[in-house]
This record gives C-alpha cells, sequence and structure tokens, in this order.
C-alpha cells in the first residue's frame, strides 16, 4: 500500500546501506555504518567522501543554482538544485531513472512503505521511473540543501557495464527501483570536474560525455554497481519492469488489466505482479492509480481544469470515487488541495531533484 504523507511522517525512518544493513535514526553512526541526517561534515567525511572534496562541489553547486530550485545545467540531462529551508509537508513526483549526488544537506525520499534517507555520505539511484514523496530534512538559507542530479541512459549504462564487468555483471541481490549507496571520493571528484566543465562551452561540448562516462563507471565499481548494471541489460527483471511502466505510462488513462500489462513485457500475470512490486514497492494497478492522481492534480493545478473534467481525462467512471482516493492520498479533497497549492504558490514537481 502506498503511504500517505501523514503515515511517511509517522513512520521511523531507516536508510539501507550497499549490503543491506538497516540504520535508523537517532543512533550513533560508526565508521561502518550510513550516517543518520544531522551529522556532522566532520562525521561524515569518516565514512565518505572528504570535507574538502565536499565543499568543492558545493561552491560550484552554489554557482549554477544561485537560488531555489532546479537549473538544467549546459550538457543535457544534467542538474544544479538548491532548496533554501526544510520542507515539512512531502512533496509528491516522479522520477528516474537517476543518479542525485548530495553536497550539502540531506533529503528523504519514501516509495511504497520504504523510506530512504541520503546525504553527502550516499548517492540515491532511480532504476525506473517512480512515483515518490520527497522532503528535504536538513536545509538553511545559510547552508542550503545543494545537490546534482544526473539522468541515467540505459543504453550508455549497458555498454559500459560490460568494461567494468568483462566477464559478465555479478547477479545483484534484488530488483528495486530505488536505492541508497555510499558515494565516494572519485564519484563526488568526478561530479566536480563535470561542473567546473560547465563554465566553458566548447569544453562542455567536448568533454561533458567523458565525464558523464567516469562517473557512471566509478559508480558501476561501487558495491551497488550490479544493481546499477540492471538498468540497462534487456533480460533483468529491472528493465522489463522499466518496459512495462512505459507501457503503464502510455495507457495509465485506459481500463487496462495486470494480464494485459504483463502481456506488453511478454510474461505471466503472476510473475509479472510480482517482480513490478519487488521494484516499484507498489502493484501495477496501485502505480496506475497513482499516475493517475498525479496527472488529475496537474490537470487542476496548471490548466485549471474542475474536478469533474479532471477525473474522466484520466480515466476514472466516478466522480465520488476520485474524490474519495485523491483525498486519501494528497491529505484533502481535489479543491482543496488545489488551493492551498495556489495560494502556497507551490507545484507538483519532480522532488527528487
Amino acid at each position: 500500500m502506498m503511504l500517505t504523507p501523514r503515515q511517511a511522517r509517522d513512520r521511523t525512518r531507516r536508510v539501507r546501506d550497499d549490503d543491506g544493513r538497516e540504520f535508523r535514526r537517532g543512533r550513533r553512526p560508526d565508521r561502518s555504518a550510513p550516517i543518520a541526517t544531522g551529522t556532522s561534515l566532520n562525521d561524515i567525511s569518516l565514512a565518505g567522501p572528504g570535507a574538502l572534496v565536499l565543499r568543492r562541489l558545493a561552491n560550484l553547486v552554489a554557482r549554477y543554482a544561485p537560488h531555489d530550485g532546479v537549473f538544467p545545467l549546459r550538457l543535457p540531462g544534467t542538474y544544479a538544485i538548491r532548496r533554501s529551508r526544510i520542507t515539512t509537508e512531502p512533496t509528491y513526483s516522479t522520477a528516474g531513472p537517476a543518479l542525485c549526488v548530495v553536497a550539502q544537506g540531506a533529503k528523504v525520499v519514501m516509495l511504497g512503505r520504504e523510506v530512504l534517507e541520503y546525504d553527502p555520505a550516499h548517492v540515491l539511484v532511480f532504476a525506473v521511473d517512480l512515483p515518490i514523496w520527497s522532503q528535504v530534512t536538513r536545509a538553511s538559507r545559510k547552508d542550503p540543501y545543494l545537490g546534482f542530479m544526473l539522468d541515467l541512459d540505459p543504453a550508455r549504462v549497458a555498454e559500459l557495464a560490460v568494461r567494468v564487468y568483462p566477464r559478465g555483471v555479478p547477479k545483484a541481490p534484488d530488483n528495486r527501483g530505488l536505492y541508497v549507496g555510499r558515494a565516494t571520493d572519485g564519484i563526488v571528484d568526478a561530479v566536480t570536474r563535470l561542473l567546473d566543465l560547465m563554465a566553458q562551452a566548447e569544453d562542455a561540448d567536448l568533454l561533458g560525455s567523458l565525464m558523464v562516462d567516469e562517473i557512471l563507471i566509478r559508480l558501476l565499481r561501487t558495491p551497488i554497481g550490479p544493481r546499477v548494471a540492471q538498468i540497462g541489460q534487456p533480460k533483468s527483471g529491472v528493465q522489463r519492469v522499466a518496459e512495462a511502466v512505459s507501457w503503464i505510462r502510455a495507457h495509465f488513462a485506459q481500463p487496462v488489466t495486470v494480464e494485459e500489462m504483463a502481456a506488453s513485457v511478454h510474461m505471466s500475470a503472476s510473475s509479472f505482479h510480482q517482480r513490478f512490486k519487488a521494484v516499484t514497492s507498489m502493484s501495477p494497478l496501485q502505480y496506475q492509480k497513482v499516475l493517475r492522481l498525479h496527472e488529475a492534480r496537474r490537470l487542476m493545478l496548471f490548466q485549471k481544469m474542475d474536478t469533474s473534467d479532471a477525473c474522466h481525462r484520466v480515466g476514472y467512471l466516478s466522480a465520488s470515487q476520485f474524490s474519495r482516493e485523491y483525498g486519501r492520498f494528497f491529505g484533502s479533497a481535489p479543491t482543496k488541495d488545489i488551493a492551498r497549492l495556489r495560494e502556497e504558490g507551490l507545484a507538483p514537481r519532480d522532488a527528487a531533484r
């Protein structure tokens, strides 16, 4: 079951490291455990990139993100992000496949019943398009959240995985579509040099793709590398679910069955349901419902469509059912929710950025 924002806030927050071990907030970190939100830069340096490496990256991100927002960089698929305050309410969005690197601050991402935190000691990877809730958990005007995001090209990941694993990609421990891994000096340094290139248009155009390759190679060589490699493997569980996700997104407003979804990727309904839930933390029909609700919210907010028209546009036959499910998911009825968003000047956006 997909958590509502209130349920997500009330759950104990956890983060898993590369080996699948869990770390609960509030415990004292050590050199062998992931770092929790609130850890100082000195403590982070014990288990992740060094303070000087992170400071250099933070300075560059701040240069390209001079105020709060998401700023596309010269190289397509790369972004600098700044958030200058903690968010008290989770923000909904769909994101992936992508790599997120934090230079300063921390965020929490919620997918289904999973709640993952990431900070300068950790990177976050989206393997497929996923509907998530997220919150900035450490930021201020003086020390804003500063991050970098790189869209992942499955074809390029596949090409590089062959070079990193010439004897074959090791079997991944699971098929999850969202996971946290440890950041390294190598990854952070490569991202920093990529941002350095952005100051010179010719350098960015000529060398940018090479720097992206270095980032991906360094990521593939970390303990989460086998998971990352699945993004580009045609027969992997992750890639087959990614294909199904694309099909669902193209048909989300239509009355489709799990059998039809499974047939789109040539799988049995039972096997497809099990694999889809393992990757996305929700059933195929739950995923479809989330997409419908998010699209209806977008239509009402940006195209000023009324509730009745929006609910029918996304595939609901009953306006009352739409209102119930919308309120259960977003925390308030459609008209009240949209009025609040407009009053606060907020809009659904890519929360991972």
